[in-house]
C-alpha cells in the first residue's frame, strides 16, 4: 500500500501494476484510491467496525473529482468516527432493499386481493403493470423521492384522471412500504405532489334522448341484435339508479319482488337495499330465469352472469344517437329525474345508495327547475292584480298564462 496526497495530479502519477493495489491518503487516513491492471482507479473509504475490515467505493477517477471524492469520504469517515456510522451496512441494505416492482408484486397479491373489491382490484393492477412498472423498473423503492413522483405525474399530463388514479395508488404503496418495513416512517414522496384538477362529468338524458334510447333498446330487442339480457340489464340500471356491477352479478337470491327490493350483500358502499318502482319489478318479472344459473343478468356461459355489457352498449347509443352516454350516465340519469319530480337530496341520496350527502349534492342545481316553476306559477298570479296597469298585449298573456295554470290546478285536484 501507498501513502500519497491524493490531488489530480497524484492519481494521475500512480503507476499500473499486474494486480490492484491501494494508495491511501497521508492527510485522511482511510481515504484512498485503487488502481486497477486496466489503469482505472477508484476512489474509496476503509475502516474498521466490530473487528471487520470494510470499505466502500466513492466513485471512478475521472467521472469523480479527487476533490469530490475527499468531500465524500470525509462525510463517510466522520460519521464512523463520531456517531458510530457504518457506511458499508448501509451499501448492503440498499442493495438488498426492494425494487419498486417487488414492491408492486407484493402489494397486488398481499394487500390488493384481501382489502379491495373485483373493480378496484382491476383498476390498481392497471396502474401497476401499465404506469408504475415500466416507470420505476428495478429502481429501490427506499429511492423513491418527491421528484421522481413528480416526473411521472407529469408524464401522464395528457390522460390526468389516470394521472391522478395512479398517483393515489402509488401513496397507497408507499405507506404499506413504511408498514412493510421497506421505507423509513413518515418518507411517503407523493405528499407534496399536486393531484390535477378534475370535473365531475354529469350527462343526464332529456326526455327526448330517453325516447330514442328507448327506441334503439325496443328495435335490438325485437331484431335480436342484443341478447334479452343485455336490453334487460340497461332498462334496470336506468329504473333502479345501480351501478353497472350491482346489477350485472345480481342474483335472484337478493331479489323480493313481493316486497319491491332488491337486499345487496355488498356494493361500492357495503351491504344495502334497493327499493324497486313497479316499472322495475314489472320488468324483472317478465325476465327468463334460466334453470341452474343463479344470476339475474345471464351470460352466454353456464351459470355466469353476461361479462361485457360495454359491447352493446355502444352499439346502442351509437343506434340511439347518444356517443357521449356511458352507461354510468344511466344512474346520473335517474337521479336527475327524482330531482325534477320534486323529491329532495336525502331522498335521492337514499335511493342511490349515498353514505354522505356531499355525494349526492352534485346534483343540486337540477333541483332548481321545479323551484323555478314554482316562482313562475306564483309571479303570474300576483300580477293579477297589476293587470290594470299592464298594457293590453302583456295583460293578455299573463291572463293566458294565468288561465293555463289554473287549469292544471283543477286536473291535479281532480285527480
Amino acid at each position: 500500500m501507498a501513502k500519497i496526497k491524493i490531488t489530480k495530479r497524484t492519481v494521475e502519477a500512480l503507476k499500473v501494476a499486474a494486480k490492484d493495489y491501494i494508495a491511501f491518503d497521508t492527510d485522511l487516513p482511510g481515504f484512498g484510491v485503487r488502481v486497477m491492471p486496466s489503469g482505472k482507479r477508484f476512489f474509496l473509504v476503509q475502516y474498521r467496525r466490530h473487528g471487520r475490515t470494510r470499505r466502500v467505493m466513492i466513485g471512478q477517477f475521472g467521472i469523480v473529482t479527487a476533490e469530490l471524492a475527499r468531500r465524500e469520504a470525509t462525510i463517510k469517515l466522520g460519521s464512523v468516527r463520531g456517531a458510530d456510522g457504518d457506511p458499508a451496512a448501509l451499501r448492503d441494505a440498499d442493495r438488498q432493499s426492494t425494487t419498486m416492482k417487488e414492491l408492486g408484486r407484493r402489494f397486488l397479491d398481499q394487500y390488493v386481493p384481501v382489502r379491495c373489491k373485483p373493480s378496484t382490484q382491476a383498476e390498481y393492477r392497471r396502474s401497476v403493470e401499465l404506469f408504475l412498472d415500466p416507470f420505476f423498473a428495478k429502481q429501490r423503492a427506499r429511492s423513491v423521492t418527491t421528484a421522481d413522483v413528480a416526473e411521472l405525474h407529469g408524464s401522464l399530463s395528457h390522460i390526468p384522471y389516470q394521472a391522478n388514479r395512479t398517483l393515489g395508488v402509488l401513496s397507497k404503496m408507499m405507506n404499506l412500504a413504511e408498514t412493510w418495513g421497506i421505507r423509513d416512517k413518515h418518507t411517503n414522496p407523493c405528499e407534496d405532489v399536486e393531484r390535477y384538477p378534475e370535473r365531475r362529468r354529469e350527462r343526464f338524458l332529456s326526455p327526448t334522448e330517453l325516447q330514442r334510447l328507448g327506441q334503439a333498446l325496443t328495435t335490438a330487442e325485437f331484431s335480436g341484435s342484443e341478447t334479452t339480457y343485455a336490453i334487460a340489464a340497461f332498462r334496470i340500471l336506468l329504473l333502479t339508479g345501480c351501478r353497472l356491477s350491482e346489477i350485472q352479478r345480481l342474483e335472484w337470491l337478493y331479489v323480493d319482488l313481493q316486497q319491491k327490493e332488491l337486499r345487496l350483500p355488498d356494493s361500492k358502499t357495503g351491504a344495502k337495499t334497493v327499493h324497486l318502482g313497479d316499472a322495475a319489478v314489472a320488468l324483472l318479472e317478465a325476465l327468463p330465469r334460466v334453470k341452474d344459473n343463479p344470476f339475474v343478468i345471464v351470460g352466454k356461459k353456464e351459470k355466469t352472469h353476461l361479462t361485457d355489457l360495454q359491447h352493446p352498449w355502444r352499439r346502442i347509443r351509437k343506434a340511439a344517437g347518444l356517443d357521449d352516454v356511458r352507461i354510468h350516465d344511466l344512474r346520473h340519469t335517474f337521479a336527475s329525474g327524482g330531482l325534477l319530480v320534486g323529491e329532495g337530496l336525502a331522498m335521492i341520496g337514499k335511493l342511490l345508495g349515498h353514505t354522505q350527502v356531499q355525494t349526492t349534492a352534485r346534483y343540486a342545481h337540477l333541483a332548481a327547475d321545479p323551484v323555478k316553476q314554482a316562482a313562475t306559477k306564483i309571479s303570474d298570479r300576483l300580477a293579477l292584480a297589476l293587470l290594470g296597469t299592464l298594457d293590453k298585449p302583456n295583460a293578455g298573456k299573463a291572463q293566458q298564462s294565468i288561465q293555463q295554470l289554473e287549469a292544471e290546478d283543477n286536473q291535479e285536484a281532480a285527480a
